[in-house]
């Protein structure tokens, strides 16, 4: 067999160590320290059941962990300083345990500055850098960061979003996040995108998005955030605890379009979908 040549190759920078990912995409761990968060079997706000769910991921094959202190939906109001003790310390100690990337899934430019002060170097913001000091904060850190579409912004219910043409006005949307990172001193290759699946959008839009990816993974390398998503169970009218089976397909049709970060709940079976997706690509 002959090896599949790319035409170009796609490098991710995080923290200090480059991350090829022309073929194989990174599988990021789910931990939130939340006690509302929309998949109540990844709630682990708990320290210990914290530090046991990393472990687990880890030992699925986890290539980073994300932590997140506040849902992206609407709920009760978590404040700045309640999100800091909520987020800070337990990224300091994945950063003791694991030799493994942490990213801060943060809006609040201060979390994501003292998050990367204890060791993150990922700042994964569903708002779209609206925090004015997010890159800034990003940049002298030297961290990388997630650009995410939003038509509204986080904990804002948004039932009946509109848009001519979904796909293009994400595009435009994440062209100018980029741009914008960029301005602000992040090398390219610390840049990642998020079409915001569900975050603004009807079930059918999200699938459009998805179908869509290799057009806004032609702009920057993509991050797909699908897992359990409500999407997902309108299309398959499922409840959110049997969401399994479209979330890894959901995986494979991403990363086949161009998604190089998968952000997930299963790390396992992801990981293994991964792999076999990394044989095809690398393989003719």
């Amino acid at each position: 067999m002959k090896r599949y040549a790319s035409a170009t190759a796609i490098t991710l920078q995080l923290g200090s160590t480059p991350y090829d990912v022309t073929h194989r995409a990174l599988v990021m761990g789910i931990l939130n320290r939340t006690r509302d968060s929309f998949f109540a079997p990844a709630v682990t706000f708990d320290i210990d059941v914290f530090l046991a769910r990393a472990e687990q991921l880890v030992g699925e094959g986890a290539d980073l962990l994300d932590v997140g202190g506040v849902k992206a939906g609407p709920g009760d109001e978590v404040s700045e300083a309640e999100e800091l003790d909520r987020v800070v310390p337990a990224i300091e100690l994945l950063r003791e345990r694991f030799d493994v990337p942490v990213s801060v899934d943060t809006w609040r430019a201060s979390v994501a500055e003292a998050s990367f002060a204890v060791g993150a170097c990922l700042g994964n913001d569903i708002s779209g850098f609206a925090d004015e000091r997010y890159l800034a904060v990003a940049a002298a850190a030297g961290a990388s960061v997630v650009a995410t579409h939003i038509r509204l912004r986080p904990r804002v219910a948004d039932p009946t979003p509109h848009y001519d043409d979904v796909t293009q006005s994400v595009i435009e949307f994440l062209i100018d996040r980029r741009e914008r990172a960029l301005a602000a001193g992040i090398a390219p290759e610390r840049i990642i995108l998020d079409a915001g699946l569900d975050l603004g959008k009807t079930a059918a839009q999200s699938l459009q998005l998805l179908r869509d990816s290799a057009r806004l993974a032609a702009v920057a390398p993509l991050l797909l955030s699908a897992s359990n998503k409500t999407f997902l169970g309108v299309m398959f009218e499922l409840d959110v605890l049997h969401r399994r089976e479209p979330s890894l397909g959901a995986a494979a049709l991403g990363i086949a379009s161009g998604c190089r970060v998968l952000r997930v709940h299963d790390v396992q079976g992801t990981v293994r979908v991964r792999d076999a997706m990394a044989r095809v690509m690398e393989l003719a």
